[in-house]
């Protein structure tokens, strides 16, 4: 048995969300590890954005969400991967570390975009902080194209 029997996708419909996808089936069906898909409505997403939280049903979150859900078990489906479907609403860095811990996953894979600190520091993301929660391997899955791409407007104001 391999040392990644138990793969944990985590799936957002974002670029960097299917690589990670992409990269986690692939490492799933040359393995053949137990695969789980989950996916997390961010409820402080769409919470800290009162506009668009109160001209979009909650209703409406969730089925979207679920949606995503559906397309990433059709398409590792479509792939030869059976994955278990999860999902969850609230923050991904409760939920990741705690449905890797469940599920006793020896892999988590994420997709993740590069932001500079400007823009870290507007959405309150910690993305290291899933490193600290979790006892399994990560695999980061990144789009080469967006690697080194930073936005302008953060390069302006980090040296103004």
């Amino acid at each position: 048995m391999s040392a990644f029997g138990r793969i944990l996708l985590c799936y957002d419909a974002t670029r960097e969300g299917r690589r990670a996808l992409c990269h986690g089936a692939s490492l799933a069906e040359q393995l053949h590890a137990e695969t789980h898909l989950l996916a997390i409505l961010n409820s402080l997403a769409w919470t800290q954005g009162a506009d668009v939280a109160s001209a979009v049903p909650v209703d409406a979150l969730e089925q979207s969400a679920r949606e995503i859900l559906r397309d990433g078990i059709a398409t590792l489906s479509a792939r030869g991967v059976i994955a278990t479907p999860h999902f969850a609403i609230g923050d991904p860095l409760d939920h990741i570390p705690f449905f890797a811990r469940e599920l006793k996953a020896d892999l988590v894979v994420v997709g993740h975009r590069r932001s500079g600190p400007v823009r870290r520091w507007w959405s309150g993301k910690n993305d290291r902080l899933l490193l600290d929660k979790v006892s399994c391997a990560v695999l980061v899955a990144m789009d080469p194209e967006h690697a080194n791409a930073h936005d302008p407007a953060e390069t302006l104001s980090a040296h103004a």
